[in-house]
């Protein structure tokens, strides 16, 4: 795989244009479940760039930046720092959080 993994500095401005895409509803939700950046291990392709950055936490699930697809995904995990499934989604964060949100009123989780 001829890739280079996001920088901490190049995933703030991701973040930055998904927070300024979102509506009030949206970013207060986001501001809640946010978290600092850390890179999870992911067993099938987080190897190679020492893990995807997860950038925020509901329940038993994280919004994780993929490097290799360049867009943000939504995983469970049973493990702090671990993601269990990789994602191949190429989400802006605005619409990986909009999803989780649908997600979370689907499954009446509060």
């Amino acid at each position: 795989m001829n890739w280079t993994p996001i920088t901490f500095e190049e995933l703030k401005i991701e973040i930055s244009n998904g927070e300024h895409k979102m509506d009030q509803n949206l970013l207060d939700f986001w501001n809640k479940i946010k978290t600092v950046p850390k890179k999870w291990s992911e067993a099938e392709y987080g190897d190679e760039g020492n893990g995807f950055w997860v950038v925020a936490k509901f329940k038993n699930l994280v919004v994780y930046y993929n490097d290799i697809e360049e867009g943000f995904n939504i995983s469970e995990f049973k493990y702090e720092g671990e993601i269990q499934e990789y994602g191949a989604e190429q989400d802006e964060l605005n619409f990986a959080i909009y999803k989780l949100v649908e997600l979370k009123n689907y499954l009446f989780l509060s």
